[in-house]
């Protein structure tokens, strides 16, 4: 989602699982429930499990992108005790229903992400071999940064009464 290109891409695979709505609007819900190390050779959208109530999918290959800027948020998800990945499902409006649209370990981009009218967009648990490539790239590209507090600058009372006296000239009374 950056002009600038990520240092380091983990492929990853993505589940679904379409469950049966309780919802007299809606028929199902859709859910990414589990991210899979590697892209495996399966063709997205091939049918992993069907019960009762729900089906499980796996909906494609993607890829998360680490930058070096964004260390500081990595290490944020890691200290966490529950490290996790955002997926982010886009409704295609045909079949298959949605397309994966972004897998970040970016906190903030996945929070940035459930923006109302966005697409779906659920955590789900970093697995280990994720979480220890995630780690190996924060410790060898986080710069600690020391925290500048900025000084505000003073106000200015005068400062709004001088902007009403010019607004009244400007219109002509």
């Amino acid at each position: 989602m950056s002009p600038v290109p990520p240092m380091l891409r983990i492929p990853v695979g993505i589940v679904v699982e379409r469950r049966k709505s309780k919802s007299q609007w809606v028929d199902a819900v859709w859910l990414p429930t589990t991210v899979l190390c590697g892209s495996p050779e399966t063709e997205p959208w091939t049918l992993l499990a069907s019960g009762e109530e729900t089906t499980t999918f796996y909906a494609g290959a993607a890829e998360i992108e680490l930058y070096r800027s964004e260390t500081d948020n990595y290490r944020a998800n890691l200290a966490s005790g529950a490290p996790s990945i955002w997926v982010a499902l886009q409704a295609t409006g045909g079949e298959p229903a949605y397309a994966v649209a972004c897998v970040t370990v970016d906190p903030a981009e996945g929070e940035a992400l459930t923006e109302a009218g966005e697409p779906i967009v659920e955590t789900v648990a970093m697995p280990e071999p994720v979480r220890q490539t995630v780690a190996d790239f924060v410790a060898a590209y986080h710069v600690e940064r020391p925290f500048q507090k900025r000084a505000r600058d003073r106000a200015d009372p005068e400062a709004m009464a001088r902007r009403a006296a010019a607004g009244e000239r400007g219109n002509g009374r």
